[in-house]
């Protein structure tokens, strides 16, 4: 369910049936996989298997297993890995968009399969291989988040580093002894993340009396709304316009800018959140946004250890 109320989502603010990938989304988003695999076979008959269809074909996984269709989900992240694998022997993983992403979504896909069947230690295996061989792409990340999903929790959370500073800054590498904190991390671009800024802020005044912080990472993208290219200065003010236009509830709250720690969190989703306990551990670890309800009862358990 969640699955598809966000494709639901993402079609509303993006472009309607802009290509093959939206067509299934919206095929999936009802339900539909007999739809998606004919609009799949279709695309296939015309112009063969190429990375567009690679990426609408992963999405057949990533629904499957919403559903907790274990079985076939697995089924069809297989298939999509032995495509994108054939397709690597042609180009570079990013020579283009829709690989990775094919790809990426195919081992996300089967770690999370092997994860829910109780096959923990061959989920990790997979995941720890990928990133071997993957640690210098795009989907670096992506690996690294599943990767905390299954073992983050109870970990000493990374101290994060910062190439620049918005907001308050904090020494390193104990800025959070002491202090139960959030991790926020947010994307300039990202809708969801601006509309978890007032949740945040609401929950951050609740909870101020027990010493519960808020630190929110984000990282430059090379790129701004006016400008295609941007340099990082310009990025940099483009970010902190943004930072004070939707998140003028959190103006004072560190903001590290850097890369690095996107990559060392896995936060490939945003918002990525991360609670982080008074002696430094990572107590709860979540990619995408969380409602109120949940975020305050996730909170409320680590304020009250």
């Amino acid at each position: 369910m969640l699955l598809k109320i966000m494709l639901l989502a993402g079609l509303l603010s993006g472009p309607a049936w802009a290509g093959i990938v939206d067509n299934v989304r919206i095929a999936l988003s009802q339900n539909n996989f007999a739809a998606a695999e004919a609009e799949l076979s279709a695309y296939r008959s015309q112009r063969g298997i190429d990375p567009p269809y690679l990426e609408a074909y992963s999405w057949l996984g990533r629904a499957a297993l919403d559903d907790g269709q274990y079985d076939q989900a697995a089924g069809y992240a297989k298939e999509t890995k032995a495509l994108a694998l054939e397709q690597l022997k042609q180009r570079p993983l990013d020579a283009e968009p829709h690989l990775p992403l094919a790809l990426g979504a195919a081992l996300e896909v089967q770690s999370q399969v092997l994860a829910a069947k109780g096959q923990r230690t061959q989920a990790l295996a997979l995941l720890q291989n990928a990133l071997r061989t993957y640690a210098s792409t795009s989907i670096h990340d992506r690996l690294q988040k599943n990767l905390n999903l299954l073992t983050f929790q109870g970990k000493v959370a990374p101290a994060l580093k910062a190439d620049q500073f918005l907001g308050a800054t904090f020494a390193a590498p104990d800025q959070w002894r002491g202090h139960p904190t959030l991790l926020f991390f947010w994307a300039h671009w990202c809708a969801d993340c601006k509309a978890e800024a007032p949740i945040i802020t609401q929950l951050r005044s609740e909870f101020a009396t027990k010493g519960f912080k808020v630190v929110g990472p984000t990282r430059l993208y090379g790129y701004t709304a006016q400008i295609e290219h941007a340099s990082p200065s310009d990025e940099m003010q483009y970010i902190d316009a943004v930072r004070h236009r939707f998140y003028s509830g959190l103006l004072d709250i560190p903001v590290p800018v850097s890369k690095h720690n996107f990559d060392v969190y896995g936060a490939s989703t945003t918002p990525t959140l991360v609670l982080v306990d008074r002696t430094g551990k990572v107590a709860w670890y979540h990619p995408g946004a969380v409602p109120y309800a949940e975020l305050r009862s996730q909170i409320e358990k680590l304020v009250a250890r």
